[in-house]
């Protein structure tokens, strides 16, 4: 099992001095979150039930079949969440991103593990208390129930690309795929910053390390994108969306 390492304010408003719900509204992840649905009053609830976290990079959050006590809204950083499967192998089944909740499942058992790809921060609360929040908040569930939705599309989504496409496609509708989820949380940028190895994305679109490395390498040959420290640029969008679509 590979040790947790986390850092917990147990105190958060005391310590930042700031006041109950302060920290929520201030959040920068708030409005592509849940919690976008809170007024202020509501804010201060969910606020007085979380607690700050800071998981470091290998670090583990929660580990598959373990129960499922605790739900984490990520603040900052890039997760990778995985499953292992009965030989050993590890299939990795997406990421999640700044504004994600990990947990809410229905299910009693987390049903894939998550670590932290760089230094993670997170809110994090008690299942039970937060699922008792929930209750009380129609208009919540409406915004949950909407995220759900949102990440059903996501994996119907992986479900084809793991289907009949080629590797460039598979690579492109990763790299499109990515860069759409970033410009949801702010950062819209002609270049999609890879915290997550070259393995890791082999391991989510079912391919080898070399393939994906072969397949960036005649991407970059041809123009469709560049090779920068920490990710890619995109030089011809259009050329990459339309490998994506296919």
């Amino acid at each position: 099992m590979i040790a947790r390492q986390t850092t917990v304010q147990t105190d958060g408003s005391a310590q930042c001095g700031m006041h109950a719900g302060e920290r929520c509204a201030l959040c920068k992840v708030r409005p592509v979150s849940i919690c976008a649905a809170l007024d202020s009053k509501e804010l201060c609830a969910l606020d007085a039930l979380a607690q700050q976290s800071v998981f470091e990079p290998k670090s583990t959050l929660f580990i598959q079949d373990e129960p499922a006590s605790t739900v984490f809204n990520i603040t900052e950083g890039v997760v990778r969440l995985y499953k292992l499967l009965p030989d050993g192998r590890r299939q990795i089944v997406g990421f999640a991103l700044p504004g994600d909740f990990l947990g809410l499942a229905m299910a009693d058992r987390y049903g894939c593990s998550a670590d932290a790809i760089e230094t993670v921060r997170v809110c994090r609360f008690s299942r039970i208390a937060f699922g008792a929040f929930l209750d009380e908040k129609p208009h919540l569930l409406r915004r949950l129930h909407e995220f759900a939705t949102h990440e059903l599309s996501l994996a119907q989504d992986q479900m084809v690309v793991l289907g009949r496409r080629s590797a460039e496609e598979k690579v492109a509708s990763f790299l499109v795929g990515l860069q759409n989820r970033l410009a949801r949380i702010g950062a819209v940028s002609a270049t999609v910053p890879l915290a997550m190895s070259r393995q890791d994305i082999a391991d989510f679109l079912g391919l080898t390390i070399e393939t994906v490395s072969r397949t960036l390498s005649r991407m970059a040959r041809e123009k469709m994108l560049v090779i920068v420290p920490g990710g890619v640029r995109l030089l011809d969008p259009k050329r990459v969306e339309a490998l994506a679509a296919r």
